[in-house]
């Protein structure tokens, strides 16, 4: 994973326009493949079968002034110069603009939100003071529970859509692409974008507006011009209306070789941001496990998901089968591009409030202006439910029940752990005079409880009385930022006193990074405790004289959570203490952020990173081992070492979640059969985690929710 991918346009100002320019003429196919091939069957879906032309061509030049404004409207007005500016640390779509309203107003359904994740480098509050107005907009979003889920079930609503148009788009523009085929070869006549804000992360913004302004825009009015020109030239009937007709014969076949490579441009575009749009689902727990390939090492989120590559395959042949025909398929697209439209229009009203903190009546004004055209074409789409629009409806619908289902037993399963969690003093009370043994070894349980002990080790405990020398609680969770720097991903800490050799880790990504293959997670956890370690015995070894009293009263409890990143150091690390400053804020000779109440910072020095491990030599200490201090430092290190050595255990919750007695029908039927039904048939925890078979140990629960 490439660490400098957030801001790959980044360059001196002597390069920097060469960079856009190239960028801009990249995002040719990426951004716009979808938009550049609607002229392949805009004309063809939008005219009704019984058109008749009049002398006047009034309904040609209708139906062109339509692709005018909206073409000017929408994607240059609005995407270009507005929602393009909603950007989060430079990634764009609706998961993004619910990242922002969810960092500015808490109103995130996901429990696991902690302080820390403030201190992040791209959790980015850079806007002005909000205002008064823009308060009360937040309070009265924070108050209402219920404006919480209605929040996410919008979202998942525009991404469901934006899913159901990466099944419509390569059907509709492969279909339109080849039908000139049919049309060059028999010589008769038969008959048969969002994306832009999506991609955002890919592109900086001036190459997206730089080339839709001076390229695509014009090239579009064009060819919509000369197709609108032909027709009112020549009246065909609605069966005889295609991209095609309107293209000299001399050279129709280029044309047609040329549309048809569009067409897979466009079509693979639509198609790897469906992917991307899957990871993020499953990032926020909005969707079930699948696999997910990351296929590039040095460009990040290059992705690949094998199950939905071929449920979109199989979808797309059934719909070109069932459908056969251009205007069902446009009718289809149609509403799904504009339901998708709606909702970005909705939630970039709430970040012109809570993030950008204009006056209301500016939003209102944007939601209003922008969101009066697309609900009239939203309308007009809804007209054609039963000429093609029920797919995107009837698939939407679906997938939306499904994302929500997931997402409601997820949080009721966290509910669940954080009322049953076991205290830290049950934990610390382990011991042989329980017949609780300490075996060598490092043993790793996974738990979604970013503090206290989960109920599913006490389950482990219970049937098996013994657990390792070294153990470690480990939380793979998500944060509200599109990704998380590799030097900030861990926040690692202690529980209880550090004779117990107990820490817990908290592993942290964002909603479009990748979760990293597990195969060296081990050996990596490793060196973040090692890190940790050495860290916390300097601190203790400089403080020892003057807060040993507050850091002995500590000692039983989980101290604050430091973050471990790659920490460039070269021999023995001098350490800088700042007194005066809190207790949580505590400087390390090294850059460091605003800290936080839990939050230690740990970042690399000057830039240059590489990887700290830590190797026991007996001989050949780096701190006079003459203290107490550095003789404990050592002698943790190196039990360390040794469990290692000795292999690894990870421990995970094998669950089975059932609806409490009482519970309404429809509970019972989410919890019972639709989401169960769903875990048995995604993929489980440990194989999204990697753990090698051998060293798995599955503990049972069943979660009455």
């Amino acid at each position: 994973m490439d660490p400098d991918y957030s801001r790959c346009w980044s360059t001196s100002k002597k390069e920097s326009w060469k960079t856009i320019l190239l960028l801009a003429y990249q995002s040719l196919g990426v951004v716009y493949g979808d938009l550049s091939i609607s002229p392949l069957y805009v004309y063809k879906s939008t005219f009704a079968e019984d058109i008749h032309h009049s002398e006047t061509n009034e309904e040609i030049l209708g139906v062109l002034s339509f692709v005018f404004w909206t073409l000017t409207l929408v994607p240059l007005f609005k995407y270009v110069f507005i929602v393009l500016r909603a950007d989060d640390n430079g990634e764009g779509g609706t998961f993004a603009l619910y990242s922002l309203i969810c960092r500015h107003a808490k109103v995130s359904l996901l429990p696991n939100r902690q302080v820390a994740d403030e201190a992040l480098s791209t959790y980015k509050l850079e806007h002005p003071p909000e205002k008064r107005n823009s308060s009360r907009v937040k309070l009265f979003l924070e108050k209402h529970k219920s404006l919480h889920t209605a929040l996410l079930i919008l979202v998942l609503l525009g991404t469901c859509m934006v899913i159901g148009d990466g099944l419509l788009t390569p059907t509709i523009s492969v279909f339109s692409a080849v039908s000139g085929l049919e049309l060059s070869m028999s010589k008769e006549h038969h008959q048969c974008s969002e994306a832009m804000f999506a991609d955002r992360g890919h592109f900086s913004y001036a190459a997206i507006q730089i080339a839709f302004t001076f390229l695509v825009y014009p090239a579009l009015i064009l060819a919509y011009m000369g197709q609108a020109a032909y027709l009112s030239k020549n009246h065909v009937t609605s069966d005889q209306i295609s991209f095609y007709v309107s293209v000299p014969e001399i050279v129709r076949w280029p044309v047609l070789a040329i549309a048809i490579l569009a067409s897979v441009v466009g079509s693979q575009a639509i198609i790897s941001g469906t992917f991307s749009i899957i990871n993020q689902s499953q990032s926020l727990g909005c969707f079930p496990r699948v696999k997910v390939v990351h296929t590039s090492d040095k460009i990040h989120g290059q992705i690949y998901i094998p199950e939905i590559n071929w449920m979109l395959m199989i979808l797309c042949i059934a719909v070109t089968i069932g459908f056969r025909d251009v205007k069902h398929m446009g009718n289809a697209s149609g509403l799904a591009v504009m339901a998708v439209m709606l909702v970005t229009t909705c939630l970039t009203s709430l970040v012109i409030i809570l993030c950008w903190h204009k006056p209301p009546i500016v939003a209102l004004c944007f939601l209003f202006f922008f969101g009066s055209i697309e609900l009239l074409y939203f309308s007009a789409s809804l007209i054609k439910f039963r000429e093609g629009a029920w797919l995107p409806i009837l698939l939407a619908l679906f997938l939306v029940t499904v994302m929500f289902v997931w997402h409601y037993a997820t949080i009721k399963k966290y509910e669940y752990d954080l009322h049953n969690k076991v205290s830290l003093e049950w934990l610390l009370a382990l011991g042989p005079s329980l017949g609780i043994a300490r075996v060598p070894g490092i043993g790793i349980a996974f738990t979604d409880l970013t503090s206290g002990i989960p109920a599913n080790f006490l389950r482990f405990v219970t049937n098996l009385p013994a657990f390792h020398r070294v153990l470690v609680f480990v939380c793979v969770k998500s944060v509200p930022v599109p990704f998380v720097p590799p030097a900030e991903r861990y926040l690692v800490g202690r529980v209880g006193p550090a004779a117990h050799r107990s820490y817990r880790c908290i592993v942290r990504y964002g909603y479009r990074d990748v979760h990293q293959d597990v195969d060296s997670f081990e050996s990596d956890l490793v060196d973040k405790l090692a890190d940790f370690i050495r860290y916390d015995w300097c601190h203790r070894r400089g403080t020892t004289g003057n807060e040993g009293g507050s850091r002995s009263s500590r000692s039983s409890g989980e101290q604050r959570l430091a973050v471990i990143g790659m920490v460039g150091l070269s021999g023995t690390p001098e350490f800088d203490f700042e007194e005066s400053v809190q207790l949580a804020s505590v400087s390390v000779d090294f850059p460091t952020v605003e800290s936080v109440t839990d939050v230690i910072e740990m970042e690399p020095v000057g830039g240059a990173e590489r990887r700290v491990r830590f190797v026991i030599n007996e001989s050949e200490s780096e701190f006079d081992a003459c203290t107490e201090v550095d003789a404990q430092f050592q002698e943790e290190l190196q039990e360390l070492f040794w469990a290692q050595q000795a292999g690894t255990a990870f421990i995970l919750g094998h669950s089975h979640v059932k609806a409490k007695q009482g519970s309404s029908f429809l509970k019972r039927l989410a919890i019972n059969f639709g989401y169960n039904f769903l875990r048995r048939n995604c993929r489980g925890p440990d194989v999204a985690l990697k753990v090698p078979p051998v060293s798995l140990l599955e503990v049972g629960m069943v979660y009455v929710v």
